[in-house]
């Protein structure tokens, strides 16, 4: 075991993609590349900087000497320079015209832009997995009448399936949220210390066309369309709290369906996936808790609160720039990506590997139908000849009597009471005929018909991957 502090993002929770795509290897060969793709464009606009720099330039993205960046760092106490001072070791013909006319944010906010856009899209992938999971179970279970709650109080019955859809609609905003974040993604570009391009305007003799193309090109490399209109020494830090908040409601969506799995699973009525070795208790060999809904809700904690980070960098902002972000975006964009992408793991393991328990559920409806259906069976009483103030007195008294038998542990036996009053004129047969749970679930398989016919160009686009947990 490594005796130095590791974080269990990386340690056990988050995938081998977004630990690699948050690796010090792809920042800063990302540096890399944003310096060729600079030289690039410089060189074609006609600065003097030869093919034959760029392409030692090219030559030398993956071979970072991390021992010669540390000490250089901790003699000029500047990170961005010392990789400037590593990278000229590896390509001396090039040296002289690394970083020419830019400043540190074009490296350090450029490649961050381009980890986040990546980032995003991976989260989106994992996102659509769980919606397809998800719409796989409801549409199997659109008819299953179960109990709905209210207040975590027995209410009128839904179905398995339906409940499914309001996590699915959740997911399915969150996506509408993550588009539209992925689609306005911008660079920063190559603007200068203060965002005014001053120094290109000396570089380029005051052609501002040569510097509008020099950012188009570096746009191009990096399969984004443009720059920011207008910006200070940094991207603005509104994309930060654009980019945590939309990782802070898929977190909020999944802490929701987890938190009612846990519900159900006290009563038994849904398990979430439990494999056949996996142990509940140390002390009680009986148990089978929720531990991954439970690590969900744990870690989407972390993930609500992280996201909080990024306004209270973007509102201090000072004038064109103050360097209290940096540290914390280091901490709190990386452990929102980790974070993000650790809860989508483990809800596509849940929504995929969920058990059904019928019988507890069937169990469940029929004990508190004969309450759902007293207006019903008041209703059919009134048909043949009743009186309704008077029936309702009878079935109020009776359900006042059957609740009292529950709480004390007793079966409310409500049927029976209701067949024994002759004022009713129902028998045991006619009021089941009255109690099919079909008949109280309303709309919800049309519903869930619906409204995955509206998602399925979205289902269509998951890739079927079962995701399987770390640990």
């Amino acid at each position: 075991m490594n005796n130095k502090y590791e974080s269990p993002l990386s340690q056990r929770y988050a995938s081998d993609y977004m630990l690699e795509l948050f690796s010090a290897d792809t920042r800063y060969q990302t540096w890399r590349k944003l310096w060729i793709a600079l030289a690039e464009a410089e060189h074609e606009l006609g600065l003097p900087i030869s093919e034959e720099q760029v392409e030692e330039l090219k030559a030398h993205i993956t071979d970072i000497d991390y021992d010669v960046v540390r000490v250089r760092e901790k003699e000029v106490r500047h990170d961005v320079m010392a990789h400037v001072y590593a990278y000229g070791k590896v390509a001396p013909k090039a040296a002289g015209i690394i970083h020419l006319g830019a400043t540190s944010c074009y490296v350090t906010d450029n490649a961050d832009l381009i980890i986040y856009r990546d980032g995003l899209l991976h989260i989106r992938k994992q996102l659509i997995n769980v919606i397809a999971s998800l719409a796989k179970f409801a549409d199997k279970y659109k008819s299953m009448p179960t109990l709905g709650y209210t207040h975590y109080q027995p209410a009128q019955l839904v179905t398995v399936g339906k409940r499914a859809s309001l996590w699915i609609q959740d997911f399915a905003s969150d996506l509408d949220e993550l588009d539209y974040v992925i689609g306005t993604m911008k660079l920063l570009g190559c603007r200068g210390t203060t965002g005014t391009e001053a120094s290109f305007m000396d570089l380029y003799d005051g052609d501002e066309s040569k510097i509008l193309k020099m950012n188009e090109m570096i746009c191009s490399k990096f399969g984004f369309n443009s720059v920011f209109d207008v910006c200070g020494q940094t991207y603005p830090r509104k994309q930060d709290s654009r980019i945590l908040n939309v990782l802070s409601s898929i977190a909020q969506s999944c802490y929701r369906m987890a938190n009612d799995i846990r519900l159900l699973q006290h009563d038994r009525q849904i398990d979430e996936p439990f494999e056949e070795n996996q142990i509940g208790s140390s002390a009680m060999p009986y148990k089978r808790n929720p531990m991954r809904c439970e690590r969900i809700c744990s870690l989407a904690r972390f993930l609500m609160a992280d996201a909080m980070n990024a306004p209270m960098t973007a509102s201090v902002q000072w004038l064109e720039r103050t360097l209290d972000d940096s540290a914390n975006r280091r901490i709190s964009l990386p452990e929102g990506f980790l974070c993000a992408d650790a809860i989508l793991i483990i809800a596509g393991n849940v929504a995929a590997g969920m058990r059904v328990n019928d019988k507890v559920i069937e169990s469940a409806v029929m004990e508190y139908l004969p309450f759902i259906a007293t207006e019903n069976i008041m209703m059919e009483a009134v048909k043949r000849g009743g009186n309704r103030q008077e029936l309702h007195e009878i079935i109020r008294g009776c359900t006042m009597k059957a609740t009292q038998r529950m709480k004390n542990g007793e079966k409310g036996g409500l049927l029976e009471l209701l067949a024994a009053e002759p004022k009713l004129g129902l028998k045991d047969g006619e009021i089941n005929e009255i109690l099919e749970p079909s008949k109280y679930i309303g709309r919800c398989p049309e519903q869930v018909d619906t409204y995955l016919k509206k998602l399925a160009p979205v289902i269509a686009e998951a890739t079927g991957e079962t995701a399987a947990i770390n640990i």
